[in-house]
């Protein structure tokens, strides 16, 4: 076997290991979830301290990826990924054995720092991997099948092992995970050395977008509960404005940024991340509700729950793994984008009309294969976009920013939402199962809404000539040279 040969294998092979990694990332979010009673048993814990289990890992997780994804960039890809598996590995271990619920909150703040810290270095070394576009288009299409999977897994998964194992290995089954990507870590993916002698690190721009992101999440996350006209979350509210003005000012002023903010110059980029934001803000309260409907309407029990989820994400992984990369290829991210956004509308409009005495098949598993074929379509082309004119230098920033954006689309998709359906729930007084699914479709209907304005961002930002000239240069990157957003091919971090 020749040498290239053997360098072509070892960077698809590292694919898999980053795909891996960001798997667990993804089931973390929602592995959890099914063992909150449990857990709140375990510990005689309220509800207020039972959902921070779930929402510190979301709030160090979104806060802290922009940081993360310039880390990689300054310090070493690989080194940054080492770095946050280790943490995300330590953070599984001891949470399993925590003796009280502060302790387990606390390491599930460590999981998330561990997220923000390996997901974007993750995607930025497959970016600056894969610079011919058809296979940078395979390897992201692998890297969003991934992540539209993982989250209905975390449900089934967190369902099992709740209830056959013990609540402690929803975390416990990360390490092994992570114990095997950091024994392949040296052999598929290679250091390439850093420079960073000559820069300076912007410490004030690190705090004040990590102190905004945090900020802003935490604010999403309590505005619920608070009401959103009160005076805590319109406090809570300028201070994040304050603090992302602040961070402005002093990127505008810095010799070495940690945001450059010309990268929004970029069309593309900046269409992928409003775009990314949408889908994560439909995404996540998608599969919150109908958890809620399948359990509290049609009652069905946890893992029966998680079971009706895997249909609509067999298809979401199978398109994005087959179609994605092939569509994307061959018609541009732009279009490939628009139509999973009016397909993932068109599933959501659907399940908005479910019934209080509904059926799975009608109700759930029709608009779930139509919302999980939109899905596909979706995650490939955002990733091609968000890298599409980037320089390699910035990979891990732009990788941090499309991961940044979905985890905030995500969180205030989910806050919206569920006030429409607690308004909703409200007009019922009582919790029957009519009242239960007028709230759930609300918020269907008003995710529908949502992606209409995501399709109208990704045709209006997202510029379809820059669409069809990405697939002009994809075609003939095969016989000339790499796309103009990366370097060459060499060793990477």
């Amino acid at each position: 076997m020749t040498f290239e040969n053997v360098h072509e294998r070892r960077r698809w092979y590292g694919l898999i290991l980053l795909c891996a990694a960001q798997f667990i990332v993804v089931l973390d979010g929602s592995v959890i979830n099914v063992a909150m009673p449990t857990i709140g048993q375990a510990f005689g814990a309220d509800q207020q301290a039972l959902t921070w289990v779930v929402s510190a890992y979301v709030l160090a997780f979104g806060g802290f990826l922009l940081l993360g994804g310039r880390l990689a960039d300054l310090l070493g890809r690989r080194r940054m990924f080492v770095v946050g598996l280790v943490l995300f590995g330590v953070a599984s271990l001891v949470g399993g054995f925590a003796g009280s619920i502060e302790v387990l909150i606390a390491t599930r703040v460590a999981q998330g720092l561990g997220a923000a810290i390996l997901s974007p270095a993750a995607m930025s070394i497959i970016s600056v991997t894969f610079h011919d576009g058809i296979e940078r288009n395979k390897a992201y299409a692998a890297w969003g099948a991934v992540g539209g999977a993982g989250g209905a897994a975390g449900v089934v998964l967190g369902g099992v092992l709740t209830q056959y194992a013990g609540w402690q290995w929803v975390l416990w089954i990360n390490v092994p995970i992570v114990a095997c990507c950091l024994l392949l870590v040296v052999p598929l993916l290679a250091e390439r050395r850093t420079d960073i002698s000559d820069r300076v690190f912007d410490f004030a721009g690190a705090t004040t977008v990590t102190a905004a992101l945090t900020l802003l999440v935490y604010t999403l996350i309590e505005a619920p509960a608070w009401g959103w006209g009160s005076i805590r979350t319109i406090g809570s509210g300028a201070g994040v404005v304050v603090l992302f003005a602040a961070f402005v000012i002093v990127e505008r002023r810095s010799r070495e940024p940690l945001v450059d903010l010309t990268i929004f110059r970029i069309r593309s980029l900046t269409g992928a991340n409003l775009a990314g934001a949408v889908a994560g803000g439909l995404v996540v309260p998608m599969f919150f509700f109908l958890s809620l409907y399948l359990q509290n309407v049609l009652r069905y029990d946890a893992i029966t729950t998680g079971l009706c989820l895997v249909p609509m994400c067999v298809v979401t992984f199978g398109i994005s793994l087959t179609l994605g990369s092939t569509l994307v290829t061959k018609w541009g991210y732009q279009p490939v984008l628009a139509t999973g956004m009016a397909l993932l509308g068109v599933g959501l409009a659907w399940f908005g009309r479910a019934a209080s005495d509904g059926s799975f098949a009608v109700d759930v598993l029709a608009p779930g294969l139509v919302a999980g074929a939109g899905l596909g379509l979706v995650f490939t082309p955002l990733f091609v976009a968000a890298a599409t004119g980037v320089d390699w230098r910035r990979a891990g920033l732009a990788s941090g920013l499309i991961n940044t954006s979905q985890q905030i689309g995500g969180a205030l998709g989910l806050a919206v939402l569920s006030s429409v359906t607690f308004a909703r729930l409200e007009e019922g007084n009582v919790a029957t199962a009519e009242t239960l699914t007028d709230g759930y479709t609300a918020a269907f209907d008003g995710a529908a809404v949502v992606a209409g304005i995501g399709l109208l961002v990704t045709v209006t930002v997202i510029r379809a000539r820059d669409s069809r000239a990405h697939v002009e240069l994809t075609r003939r990157s095969r016989t000339t040279i790499p796309t103009p957003a990366t370097k060459p091919r060499e060793p990477v971090s």
